[in-house]
């Protein structure tokens, strides 16, 4: 059986984070959507996206069975509905189509009669990462046997909900279960004096810097090195928080950097709803939260002692220094701060990301540079255009 994910006209709500990938390549909970369908289905997953990325994540050539909406996270109610699905028949969930069975768009439509848990626009990530971690805790974690937790560490809560894969070093820290599961993968470190509360993912290769503070629910992706204070946040992968500074519901994408002591703002003076870019609209538009700080795509960096403001959005390949607040929507390949932006040269941004490529002993291919030139060319109007306001 084959699976692909497909996008619909939503897709748009999840820039600047989808310039550099399909929506089922996201991540959320502990593992990125397709591979949650993956894991279910036990089958391979592709992706249906934009033309622009079909050169590094090429269409499956393999009989396809079921086209499900790469907006949708799998849980037992919905996972059960569309294997329910008979060819040519759709799952419908208002007015957005959930999954299909067959090439066609589905002959037949079935309603369904649950509460999906559907994103809708970038935030979610954060916001419902904790039902996420939730649900990819029972699904990593079944039919495991976790690795037995340091005597110098003190857990706090259910030792059921806590995972600790192979190879992973947790020492002289606090970890706590009541409101959340813990998730340690293979490899990864929880340096001395660190204290996590769930629910909470560290991936492969992940560090947790010593005295790191994690309020969950938050997830950091493989291969990151975090430290300082961090709450509610969604890291993809390849991004380094290494030092003291405080980041909350937020989410950076891969190969992201923040310098020392860099922190951003989640909760306006006033408490009211904050307002961020919407790249669908080309305008600031009310989250709907009260509680929202930093999205920051692909390949971006920012200096020491940055301050972002609440609702700040970053695009790729973005480089921000400075004092004082930037401003809260910093398109892609720009450089500067708080006095202004500059054009971030194409050739320096991709020799940049091939040394960071290489310290990960990695290669930027082709392919992604390609992508990365795309990205460039495409986002032209939004350097030349960029409103200046803060709000």
């Amino acid at each position: 059986m084959q699976i692909i994910l497909f996008e619909d006209k939503k897709w748009s709500n999840f820039l600047p984070l989808v310039y550099t990938r399909p929506l089922g390549d996201m991540r959320i909970g502990i593992l990125k959507i397709a591979d949650k369908y993956a894991r279910i289905f036990g089958c391979d997953v592709s992706h249906e996206t934009r033309a622009s990325l079909r050169f590094v994540f090429p269409p499956s050539e393999k009989k396809v069975v079921l086209h499900i909406n790469a907006r949708l996270l799998p849980d037992t109610q919905v996972v059960r509905a569309i294997q329910n699905l008979l060819p040519g028949q759709s799952l419908q969930w208002k007015d957005t189509t959930l999954a299909t069975n067959g090439l066609s768009s589905g002959d037949q439509v079935i309603t369904y009669e649950g509460e999906p848990l559907l994103l809708e626009q970038v935030t979610d990530l954060f916001s419902l990462n904790g039902k996420a971690l939730n649900l990819d805790f029972e699904l990593c974690s079944k039919d495991k046997k976790s690795e037995p937790l340091h005597p110098s560490n003190v857990l706090i809560g259910d030792s059921d909900k806590l995972f600790i894969a192979p190879g992973a070093k947790v020492y002289a820290s606090s970890i706590n279960t009541t409101e959340g599961p813990v998730y340690i993968d293979s490899d990864a470190e929880v340096m001395e004096g660190s204290h996590i509360r769930g629910p909470f993912y560290l991936g492969e290769h992940a560090t947790l810097k010593m005295a790191s503070k994690i309020y969950g629910p938050t997830t950091i992706g493989p291969h990151c090195k975090v430290g300082g204070e961090v709450s509610n946040c969604v890291i993809f992968g390849y991004s380094n928080k290494a030092h003291d500074g405080f980041i909350g519901n937020s989410v950076l994408g891969e190969w992201c950097n923040l310098g020392a002591d860099t922190n951003t703002s989640n909760l306006k003076n006033n408490y009211s709803v904050v307002r961020s870019w919407n790249y669908t609209h080309q305008r600031y538009e009310d989250t709907g939260l009260t509680f929202c700080g930093l999205v920051m795509a692909d390949h971006s960096k920012c200096g020491i002692n940055t301050m972002f403001n609440t609702g700040t959005v970053v695009g790729v390949s973005a480089n921000i220094f400075g004092g004082s607040f930037p401003p809260k929507h910093i398109p892609s390949f720009t450089w500067g701060g708080s006095g202004g932006f500059e054009e971030y040269s194409l050739i320096k941004s991709l020799e940049t990301a091939r040394r960071v490529f290489e310290r990960r002993n990695l290669e930027l291919t082709s392919e992604m540079a390609q992508l990365l030139t795309e990205i460039f060319n495409h986002t032209a109007p939004h350097r030349n255009n960029a409103p200046q306001s803060q709000d």
